[in-house]
């Protein structure tokens, strides 16, 4: 008996078994045994033919032979009965038997007609219904009825059995799910069965009740459970919609689909199956799965401050959460049936975007995370540390999304800027005393520049000033002029010099410094100053003032006619002229010095002092002093006259003017001194002694009572022999002469 396939009809085959054996006669000398004779042949299996005979002495095995016209079966059995096998059905067979011994093969017996029986149909079953079971089977040679019957393979319940000439037959009411044995056989006309063919159907199984579908949004899963279905073997579950077919398979009562698309409607059925087929698929349950991600999504940011994020709208969405979180943790979100939400920014971060739709399947899967990245902030404390005429220094505080920083500086049509990773700048090559529009653009690679930035003006220095000229008035006041290149500028000059520091300043195009020192070298220089700072100095001009008049100077007569200037070193000065006037003439000399010797000077006259101090680079200073007087003239024709034994009368020729004189003698025992009374031009000298030599000098008396040394000295030798003095001689002294010393 063979089965088809599981759910289709099967086949259900008798077995037949059968024998065949060859027996060679073998021809013997020795008597054979006796011929049997056959009591009776008889079918009861439509291939094979049973055989009874009495049993024949001393036979050890028989042959049976059946044979109908076309064939000869023979089969070799030890004793009766013998069942001959292979046959065909329904056919009429001659039926012989031959017994063998050790001595030989007996002759066949009498012959004797048996006639197989039907064959057993070939049944073909199937459950085309939990409740019934439809068995068909093929006509069989010589049957002109059949007989089947069923009844469950466990034996419990009731047997059905028709009889019907049609080659199928229905059996309903049976229970679902349920192993039912099959028996079927045939018979011909003399009512004799044929052989029966049995065969187990099971019948199909009812569709699952009580079906349960929950649906896992996260995972796109559908969990489909159900009370198990009496004889089914294993469960399908389908999902169905527009565009795909999902299933699962089982023998639980639990199934999950997996891989279901977002965004759709299926239609879950359920059917049981076993090895007869398949329930009918229950009624299919509606499942919405999650809407899908939306798509489409733009982000804006417009105005500053203020981002947009729009999506389209998907199936099966009933509403949407947009969800923004900044890169510093903080998030935010909405709910909305529309498809846009606004939020509020801030500069400098970075946003995380998703869009997420839901409906009563739960949220919809994970779609792409957007970033948006807002402009960097713009620096606010713009703070300038330097500034100067042609450059401007500034620094800002760091700013939240900043990877660098675009400065520019605008005067019109001039553009000077700078980039860099720190917040500072220094703006170079600018114009002085300009107001520049300085704007700081904070940049970054996703965003680029933030134009929003405000701008703030700065001013840069004042320029340097250009001195036109120095200038020293009549009164030794500096007046410095210098051309003005700024607007509303305060101009400060300084004279800068090794005695020091001295400065004027004036809003206008000039300043004038007085006091400054004589003898000095300065530089000069000009700044401008205006609110925005300080101009760097102009170009330094030299300046050196007239050198300094000594500050004291002394005439020391030296001889009558030859006097001796001196004075104190005068700042600044390296050559001196010194020059001594009179109504009789001018004295002159040029010295490097500071003294000077001045002949062919007049005595008794007044002189005016005058020096003039002059510089290495030809600056002179004219410097007065008080008139200087000439001492008066050495008396001429000085004569010593004896007064008496111890007396002496110096008796001269007084010079013009009135001059008072005094008279040293200057000898070995003393010195002596007389002057004269005033207006007179003697003086006596008491109680003198004699026998001494005496050096005699007559000189005018200066007004400070200063007695002059330069006039001519007269040696006087003083005898004390006679009445009379002996004759003085002169001993070689400058100016001094033979003499003797008269008596009167």
């Amino acid at each position: 008996m063979s089965n088809r396939m599981a759910g289709g009809p099967k086949n259900c085959w008798p077995l037949i078994g059968f024998s065949l054996i060859c027996l060679k006669m073998v021809a013997s000398a020795k008597t054979a045994p006796e011929i049997p004779t056959i009591d009776q042949a008889y079918s009861k299996i439509s291939n094979s033919i049973t055989v009874e005979w009495a049993t024949v002495p001393g036979a050890t095995s028989y042959l049976l032979m059946a044979e109908d016209g076309d064939t000869v079966i023979e089969t070799m059995v030890a004793n009766s009965p013998g069942t001959v096998t292979g046959l065909k059905a329904a056919t009429l067979y001659q039926i012989t038997v031959r017994s063998i011994s050790a001595t030989g093969r007996s002759q066949a017996s009498p012959p004797k007609q048996a006639k197989t029986v039907l064959a057993a149909p070939i049944l073909e079953v199937s459950s085309p219904s939990p409740d019934s079971i439809l068995v068909q089977w093929e006509a069989v040679y010589m049957a002109i009825g059949f007989s089947v019957s069923i009844m469950q393979a466990n034996g419990l319940g009731r047997i059905w059995k028709e009889n019907t000439t049609s080659t199928s037959l229905t059996f309903t009411s049976l229970e679902a799910g349920t192993l039912y044995t099959i028996k079927a056989y045939a018979w011909n006309a003399n009512g004799t069965p044929g052989d029966d063919s049995t065969c187990n159907q099971r019948t199909s199984p009812r569709a699952p009740a009580n079906i349960q579908v929950s649906f896992d949004s996260g995972t796109l899963k559908a969990s489909v459970s159900w009370a198990p279905a009496e004889g089914a073997f294993n469960y399908t579950v389908m999902a169905w919609s527009d565009s795909s077919e999902l299933s699962c398979r089982t023998t639980l009562n639990a199934c999950t689909i997996s891989s279901l698309q977002c965004g759709t409607e299926y239609l879950i059925s359920l059917l049981a199956s076993n090895d007869a087929g398949s329930s009918k698929s229950t009624s299919a349950e509606a499942l919405k799965t999650v809407a899908c991600a939306p798509g489409r999504v733009t982000i804006r940011e417009d105005p500053p401050g203020h981002l947009s994020v729009a999506w389209s709208d998907v199936d099966l969405g009933d509403y949407y959460v947009a969800f923004v979180k900044s890169d510093d943790g903080l998030e935010v979100h909405c709910n909305t049936s529309l498809t846009q939400c606004n939020f509020l920014s801030e500069c400098g971060f970075t946003y995380f975007i998703s869009v997420f739709a839901y409906n009563k399947a739960g949220q919809s899967p994970l779609g792409d995370v957007f970033n948006y990245t807002t402009a960097p902030c713009c620096p606010t404390d713009i703070n300038p540390v330097l500034v100067s005429s042609d450059r401007v220094e500034i620094v800002w505080s760091p700013v939240r999304g900043a990877e660098l920083y675009e400065t520019k500086a605008v005067d019109g049509f001039t553009v000077a800027e700078c980039n860099d990773t720190a917040p500072t700048c220094t703006l170079s090559a600018l114009e002085c005393d300009t107001k520049y529009s300085i704007t700081v653009y904070s940049f970054s690679e996703i965003r680029g520049s933030n134009m929003s930035c405000t701008s703030q003006f700065i001013t840069t220095a004042p320029c340097s000033p250009e001195i036109k000229s120095v200038s020293k008035d009549a009164f030794s006041t500096i007046n410095v002029h210098w051309r003005p290149t700024n607007d509303d500028a305060t101009y400060t000059v300084t004279a800068q010099g090794e005695t020091g520091l001295f400065w004027c300043s004036s809003r206008g195009e000039s300043c004038a410094m007085a006091g400054l020192p004589c003898g000095s070298v300065f530089s000069i220089t000009a700044v401008a100053e205006t609110q925005a700072g300080r101009s760097l100095p102009s170009y330094s001009v030299p300046l050196e003032t007239a050198p300094c008049c000594p500050a004291g100077l002394t005439v020391t007569q030296v001889t009558q006619s030859v006097i001796n200037v001196s004075w104190t070193v005068g700042t600044g000065a390296q050559t001196y002229v010194t020059v001594l006037e009179s109504h009789t003439g001018q004295s002159k000399c040029l010295t490097h010095q500071n003294q000077c010797l001045l002949g062919c000077i007049s005595c008794g006259v007044n002189y005016t002092v005058a020096l003039k101090a002059i510089s290495a680079t030809g600056l002179t200073a004219d410097c007065t002093y008080q008139s200087y007087s000439s001492s008066a003239c050495c008396p001429l024709g000085v004569k010593l006259y004896r007064l008496g034994p111890n007396g002496i009368r110096i008796y001269w020729q007084a010079s013009r003017g009135s001059v008072n004189y005094s008279t040293d003698l200057h000898g070995s025992k003393g010195i002596f001194t007389c002057a004269p009374s005033a207006g007179l031009s003697f003086c006596d000298v008491t109680e003198i002694p004699c026998g001494d030599v005496y050096t005699v000098m007559v000189s005018p008396v200066a007004e400070t009572g200063l007695k002059l040394t330069f006039c001519p000295q007269k040696i006087y030798s003083v005898t004390c022999s006679g009445s009379t003095l002996g004759m003085v001689i002169y001993r070689g002294k400058r100016n001094a002469q033979n003499d003797t010393v008269s008596h009167r």
